[in-house]
């Protein structure tokens, strides 16, 4: 490429400096503000036809939103849980889960659309340039803001496109029916369940460990004996859970050792049935001293007094521990004369 080539503004100065050319500056302000291109209108914004178009689009996806969640709903309630459905190419999956997913996704999905929509067809789309302003807002300020919150809702024809608004209403209305149905998987109402045990009037106290009936004479004093219900067996389904409240703890004082009346009656020769669960948070008891007949829990430390009907005297547990009334039957095994009389274990909001 030749001298002649280049443009002559991009060649060296006649002072030799090679370093250094010359350059023509543009006329005016280089960081003026260019502003905005001019506006170029709609179809929607120049066609009602288009616009009612757009209208029923809008509509059609609220209402579509409203249908999905109605959809989540019933897949909820009428899809059996173990139900596996072959989709492909996913392979076989849950079909209540695939419902469930598809259905709230649609419902999401159509209100995000329909709002997107909404506001690139129908609302204004005029670029306004603002200067900036202190964090501070002025009386002035504020009476701009609200004449532009005015303006803006003027300029969506929130107020004349009805249709769109009482559908997007609907669709808003519903979708949170799907977060309240959900709250139906922490589980089933607890009923009653908190308040019984696996113990009724006639069942023998059986020892945990050779799951033998227990005689009195089985029992010496100043010793400790687990027990549980007649009828409980370990390979049982559901046994962890009877076992999480009826589990018992057996202990023989001399009756004077006993303090409480009550306890006394609910006695038998001596031998007291308390519940093996702690009302603190319900870690089972096993540590006992048998001179002072405190059985202690060893989770939280708390003290419970087995001669003065289970009284808490240390640690956090909020009341004493659950009595089991207890008598020898006629071929001279301990059994039990009905359920607890409170609820075992810790506290709970329905605890009466």
């Amino acid at each position: 490429m030749s001298s002649q080539d280049i443009p002559e503004e991009h060649l060296p100065s006649a002072q030799g400096d090679t370093h250094t050319s010359a350059v023509t500056k543009p006329a005016g302000d280089p960081f003026a503000d260019p502003g905005l291109p001019p506006h170029e209108h709609r179809v929607q914004d120049i066609d009602e036809r288009a616009a009612k178009r757009s209208e029923r689009a809008v509509a059609f996806l609220f209402l579509l939103s409203m249908v999905a969640t109605v959809g989540f709903i019933a897949s909820y309630v009428s899809i059996p849980v173990g139900k596996i459905i072959y989709v492909f190419p996913i392979g076989h999956i849950s079909a209540l889960n695939f419902a469930l997913g598809l259905t709230l996704g649609v419902a999401l999905f159509c209100i995000g659309a329909g709002a997107v929509h909404w506001a690139r067809t129908l609302m204004s789309d005029v670029e306004v340039a603002d200067e900036r302003h202190a964090i501070a807002a002025e009386p002035e300020v504020k009476a701009k803001v609200l004449a532009d919150f005015a303006a803006g809702a003027e300029e969506s024809a929130f107020g004349r496109r009805k249709l769109i608004r009482n559908t997007m209403f609907g669709a808003l209305a519903l979708v949170p029916l799907s977060g309240v149905v959900l709250l139906r998987d922490l589980g089933p109402l607890p009923g009653t369940k908190l308040r019984k045990t696996a113990w009724s009037e006639g069942k023998m106290l059986i020892n945990q460990n050779t799951n033998q009936p227990l005689r009195p004479e089985d029992i010496q004093v100043g010793s400790l004996t687990f027990a549980m219900p007649e009828g409980m067996k370990e390979e049982d389904h559901d046994f962890q859970k009877e076992i999480a409240k009826a589990a018992l703890m057996i202990v023989r004082l001399r009756p004077e050792n006993i303090k409480d009346k009550k306890e006394l009656d609910w006695s038998a020769d001596g031998i007291v049935a308390f519940s093996k669960i702690c009302t603190h948070v319900g870690c089972p008891i096993s540590l006992y001293e048998q001179q002072t007949h405190h059985v202690l829990c060893p989770c939280h430390q708390s003290t419970f007094d087995l001669s003065d009907g289970g009284r808490v005297i240390f640690g956090p547990a909020g009341h004493a521990l659950p009595q089991l009334r207890i008598k020898v039957n006629d071929k001279g095994y301990l059994e039990a004369m009905g359920d607890f009389a409170e609820p075992v274990g810790p506290a709970f909001w329905e605890r009466g």
